[in-house]
């Protein structure tokens, strides 16, 4: 099966000069052409924010395109809603698996299947059939929150079959999968277009995968088309090269500010969280910024979430200026961890609540009289401290954080620990969402924490960014540390090589050999 065998022929579906531009003024796709044949596995790649999510939400009608079209199966559509898109054929697989965990197969196998009337007798035959024709054994019955992740994403696969749907969207399928539940995975999908029944669009950032499964390949850079390439033509080298572009890195930074004789402030040993973090172990020293390179759901915001307490089932031993740190965030702040969270809006600030209170929550106790009654003056004090140090544009700190821009709602969640006890800031995404300016801010920033002798351990999905502010970067891939390179001695090239697992590299150094403490 080859896309060369209907190459030639009318594509299933086509995207003709697509663009979104978003209220705020965000240009998310900027001209798409995509052409996907039928019976076909097209692949789709690019770094986080090239525009692959708006396509996908564009193709299932979870979005309208702001200008160009859409032809299906040579006609012009307009798809206003998901349902629209799956009444026509199309099936998105998303990466948090649509599924309702309290009813069964059978169930969420008919969820959205019109008419009231339902023989159970009759769809357990028709079920049947289907997992006979694609090779596959589950009960019909079983609850689905009984299931493996494995499962239920074949579950996902086999509700999309149910409906007819000829084009199957699959974003990122495999991310939480193990390597047997992968191989099921690839094993249906190249099956199903064997049969000529199915058409995929695949989404992933794991490049090997793509480069062993696909017909095709496009590349989407900054909302843009860079690349379409018939996949068997295809090296990792030139498929590294389009997804990076040839941007120019910022400057770097340099060693850290007191070098190998600093001491070290934080220690991570054989932290393991089930399906998440596995046997992660590292230091980083006063005054050093360490990167952690990893693409979505490699594991990089878990690690950060596992060091800081907030997962209950993390294990393993964490040190702060060489003391245990209790398993839990209230412990974590006492020990002088900080957690910057990716999601701002959710798990960084109160939304509702004015910029004074968010800067005060984390050092309520040092703002009180006796550690009891917060003193109001302390904490206005505080808030306009930050606001003048970080240039957060706002008529007052009484102004709610959430009609704040996004540069500056980050800034609130930065002012939050700058005065607090804190010797470790761990920074999910510190900068995603922010404009320019915001980001050059919010960088500096962070270079100044190392300067003032904390440990920083940074997450971007910007591998370009990590170069520009870290000096050392481990690799993230499928929950564990698999490369550790010199920020100065690597490439943007070689870190998507190693994060995407098309290069593998055991951790060769910053591992502190301490016994797990609980």
């Amino acid at each position: 099966m080859s896309t060369k065998e209907h190459g030639a022929g009318a594509p299933l579906v086509e995207l003709r000069q697509v663009t979104k531009v978003y209220p705020n003024g965000t240009v998310a796709m900027r001209g798409v052409n995509l052409r996907i044949h039928p019976h076909s596995i097209h692949g789709l790649v690019g770094a986080n924010g090239a525009g692959k999510s708006t396509l996908i939400k564009i193709l299932a009608g979870a979005l309208e395109a702001s200008s160009g079209e859409i032809l299906w199966k040579g006609q012009r559509v307009r798809w206003r809603t998901p349902a629209d898109a799956r009444t026509a054929g199309v099936a998105a697989i998303y990466q948090h698996i649509p599924l309702v965990p309290t009813l069964s197969v059978l169930d969420n196998l008919l969820l959205g299947r019109r008419g009231w009337w339902r023989t159970e007798r009759r769809h357990l035959a028709e079920i049947e059939r289907l997992l006979s024709r694609v090779g596959y054994t589950i009960d019909p019955l079983v609850p689905v929150s009984e299931l493996s992740i494995g499962q239920r994403q074949m579950v996902a696969i086999l509700q999309a079959l149910m409906r007819g749907a000829e084009l199957v969207i699959m974003d990122e399928p495999t991310a939480s999968l193990a390597q047997s539940e992968r191989e099921l995975v690839f094993r249906l999908v190249r099956q199903l277009c064997r049969e000529g029944q199915t058409t995929f669009l695949y989404v992933s950032h794991f490049l090997e995968e793509v480069l062993h499964l696909t017909d095709r390949v496009t590349v989407l850079r900054d909302g843009q088309v860079v690349a379409e390439m018939e996949t068997a033509t295809l090296s990792e080298e030139q498929l590294i090269e389009a997804m990076v572009g040839k941007k120019l890195l910022s400057r770097r930074s340099g060693p850290p500010s007191g070098g190998q004789e600093a001491p070290i402030l934080l220690e991570v040993a054989h932290l393991h969280s089930p399906n998440k973090v596995k046997d992660v172990s590292f230091t980083v020293r006063s005054g050093e910024i360490v990167g952690l390179a990893g693409f979505l759901s490699s594991g990089r915001s878990e690690i950060l979430h596992a060091i800081f307490g907030a997962d209950a089932e993390a294990r393993g031993l964490v040190r702060v200026a060489g003391r245990p740190v209790p398993r839990s965030p209230v412990g974590a702040v006492r020990a002088g961890l900080a957690l910057v969270p990716e999601d701002r809006t959710r798990q960084g600030l109160i939304r509702d609540w004015p910029i004074w209170r968010n800067i005060s929550l984390p050092d309520l106790a040092h703002l009180a009289t006796a550690g009891l009654i917060p003193r109001w003056e302390r904490e206005q004090e505080r808030a306009l401290r930050a606001m003048s140090a970080l240039r957060i544009v706002a008529p007052s700190t009484a102004v709610p954080v959430d009609s704040l821009s996004g540069g500056n709602a980050q800034k609130v969640v930065f002012a939050k620990w700058m005065y607090g006890p804190v010797k470790v800031f761990l920074l999910d995404e510190p900068t995603v969402g922010v404009d320019v300016g915001a980001k050059a801010e919010i960088l500096e920033l962070i270079r100044r924490f190392a300067r003032e002798g904390k440990a920083v351990v940074l997450v971007s999905s910007e591998f370009e960014e990590l170069l520009a502010v870290a000096q050392r970067i481990l690799v993230v891939h499928q929950g564990r540390i698999v490369a550790e390179r010199l920020a100065a001695e690597t490439s943007e090239d070689e870190l998507v090589r190693l994060a995407s697992g098309l290069a593998r590299e055991r951790q060769s150094s910053g591992a502190t050999p301490l016994e797990d403490e609980g």
